[in-house]
């Protein structure tokens, strides 16, 4: 190879090979890794956090962490269980059972929770008990549709509904006991010695059933409203919420897990995906989009006008020429040889003789113009030589090109 001339230092040729490929790609992975250095470290600062509907642990804004820090800071002991079975045997005469989602539990789960409300002598607050867990879990009441206000007003003597007032019991279900056409009759007492507060329509958002002979009552609470963190300040949710959990020393938050629920039930509860992703990953995902942007314009290359620069390195065109018949050679390409041979050969023929470059490749303009530079006749096979077929070997290969030589040489001395 020939090298440049002496004069500026050439620019280096790129770097090619791993060296070049982690020298472009260095800023990525550099990005790269600070984004997943953050992303491990918010997981694990929030590794111990909890989060779910209802869930006493949870500061989200439908959890119910908010009330369950209430009811500890009045001496109130809450205990998390996840199954019937545990439910069952924390309850007793000193204890609450809040059960957060009657519906979903399977049969034998809602017959041992039955149990537990027969023989506990305590408390135990049902939350929007539907159509699934009512006739096993609260039997001889009718559920009387949803209702569609927000707060109402308490309209009975309960003290817990009467020193608590306005509250959230609405935008939920409504219940009455037998079949009679409503429960609120003024003064919140229904049949069988039944409790009716917050009337929605004429029929009780609010039911407390008394449990036989043990001392105990079942609370209907048609909205789980009043629990949530998001709404536990408004109106008098709170003090509604403290007074129907928290009349007994143990409160016993019953969650069912996925072993305990039915899945008919849970079927007919099914959430999309978009809803099943937790509130943070939004923010989340849209901290690492705008960081992927950002890395694309600081790594994007800003178009403009071209560059002259001088070539590192300069070939000779014979040199170039070898090696393009070497590799013609070496793929035994004697078509592709021969026609840019040819074609080579024509354009200049075209430009000596005076025929137009658009026109060079077309034998009736060009094999009878250069004819006539032979008056005498001696190139009457000038079309097979320019236009003709592959040769068949090397050695036809090699004729040809000498006969183009020839020939060329022939017309610039004519």
């Amino acid at each position: 190879m020939l090298l440049a001339p002496d004069g500026p230092k050439a620019p280096k040729a790129p770097r090619r090979g791993p060296a070049g490929v982690w020298g472009r790609a260095r800023g990525i992975a550099v990005a790269l890794a600070v984004l997943l250095a953050a992303a491990i470290t918010m997981a694990a600062l929030n590794s111990g956090a909890h989060h779910g509907y209802l869930d006493p642990r949870s500061a989200d804004p439908y959890g119910s962490r908010a009330v369950a820090e209430l009811l500890k800071a009045r001496g109130v002991t809450v205990r998390v269980v996840t199954t019937a079975r545990e439910a069952a045997d924390a309850a007793g005469p000193d204890a609450t059972l809040l059960v957060t989602d009657p519906d979903l539990l399977g049969e034998s789960q809602r017959r041992t929770i039955r149990s537990a409300i027969d023989l506990s002598g305590g408390r135990t607050v049902l939350l929007a008990p539907g159509p699934a867990g009512l006739p096993d879990l609260a039997p001889g009441t009718q559920l009387r549709g949803d209702a569609p206000e927000d707060n109402l007003d308490p309209a009975c003597t309960l003290p817990a509904a009467t020193s608590a007032g306005r509250a959230g019991t609405g935008d939920g279900y409504r219940y009455s006991t037998g079949t009679g056409t409503g429960t609120n009759t003024g003064t919140g007492t229904g049949t069988g010695g039944a409790t009716a507060c917050y009337p929605s329509h004429g029929y009780p958002t609010l039911l407390v059933l008394p449990t036989g002979t043990t001392g105990g009552d079942t609370v209907l609470l048609g909205s789980e409203t009043i629990l949530l963190n998001r709404s536990l300040a408004k109106e008098g949710n709170a003090s509604l919420a403290l007074q129907l959990l928290g009349s007994r020393p143990d409160l016993v938050w019953y969650m069912p897990s996925l072993s305990d629920t039915d899945p008919d039930a849970a079927g007919r509860q099914d959430k999309t995906f978009l809803e099943l992703i937790p509130d943070g990953w939004n923010w989340a995902l849209l901290q690492l989009f705008t960081a992927a942007a950002l890395a694309a314009l600081w790594r994007a290359r800003r178009l403009g006008p071209l560059v002259t620069e001088r070539l590192p390195v300069a070939i000779r065109a014979s040199e170039a020429t070898e090696g393009r018949a070497r590799l013609y050679r070496k793929a035994g390409a004697r078509d592709r040889a021969a026609t840019v041979l040819r074609a080579a050969t024509r354009e200049r023929l075209a430009a000596l003789v005076g025929v137009p470059a658009a026109q060079a490749h077309d034998p009736a303009a060009l094999v009878p113009a250069v004819s006539a530079r032979f008056p005498d006749g001696t190139r009457e096979n000038l079309t097979a030589l320019l236009f003709g077929t592959t040769p068949a070997d090397d050695a036809a290969l090699v004729a040809l090109a000498d006969h183009l030589d020839a020939l060329e040489r022939e017309v610039r001395t004519s």
